[in-house]
């Protein structure tokens, strides 16, 4: 089974590294338990205090306030790392942490949650209203961090918010930056990409849209018509013209 996460114990110690790379969650995620109870039992394997490193763009928000919950509920002290980019519902993960550390490169990103709809109007107001006690829940976990006015953080997730880490620290998202004080780097794991479905909180929305129609059963199609070459001849700009106005059209 393919993971968004991946756990490092220190040899030396009782502490334990955990490195979320990429977008959060696999399909496994989206309508059962099995990948969930996994990390819930990885993460409960051990003691001591843990440090969660974060580099993902986001994903499947009811993943990452299942992670969140989960961290929130760890025994030892959880402390945060964000060495890369922590956007949209890695933002909300990155609010479990006891202390949330950036580093002076990184970035913290948070916006409006979003989702595919399908149906009739009413359909699609069930789609907005639902969309707007996400926006709640996840505001929640800002408001528990920040101490922010819950207006203002609407508005900063309705205006897609970008915080360097100097930013960050200033609002109340992280409380230190990292290497400030000559602290050494520790080696991260490579990235992993893993594709996500669900309610997305990717910043980049076509990939959460294609994500999300590539779920939808596909239409049965006629059997396939041997090609013909409808291509008329002429000089190459009238060939490349009229393959232009195909692809429009």
């Amino acid at each position: 089974m393919r993971k968004f996460w991946n756990w490092v114990r220190d040899e030396t110690g009782e502490s334990r590294t955990l490195y979320l790379n990429g977008p959060i969650a696999e399909e496994t995620w989206w309508g059962d338990e099995t990948t969930p109870a996994l990390f819930k039992e990885e993460l409960n394997s051990g003691s001591g205090d843990i440090t969660v490193w974060i580099n993902s763009p986001g994903g499947d928000v009811f993943a990452a306030a299942q992670i969140y919950n989960m961290l929130c509920e760890y025994p030892g002290t959880v402390t945060v790392k964000i060495d890369g980019i922590a956007a949209s519902a890695a933002s909300v993960i990155a609010m479990a942490g006891f202390v949330v550390l950036m580093s002076p490169v990184s970035m913290l990103m948070v916006h409006n949650p979003a989702t595919i709809a399908w149906g009739d109007s009413e359909e699609m107001l069930r789609a907005k209203a639902m969309l707007d006690e996400v926006k709640e829940s996840i505001i929640n976990a800002y408001e528990k961090k920040t101490r922010m006015s819950r207006v203002k953080l609407s508005h900063m997730m309705s205006d897609e918010t970008w915080m360097n880490a100097n930013k960050a620290v200033e609002l109340g998202f992280a409380d230190k930056i990292l290497f400030a004080d000559g602290e050494v780097a520790t080696e991260t794991e490579p990235q992993a990409i893993i594709n996500t479905a669900g309610i997305g909180m990717l910043f980049s929305r076509a990939a959460v849209t294609n994500s999300l129609i590539g779920k939808f059963p596909k239409p049965k199609t006629k059997p396939e018509e041997p090609t013909v070459n409808t291509e008329p001849e002429g000089t190459p700009a009238e060939s490349l013209y009229h393959r232009l106005g195909l692809i429009t059209h």
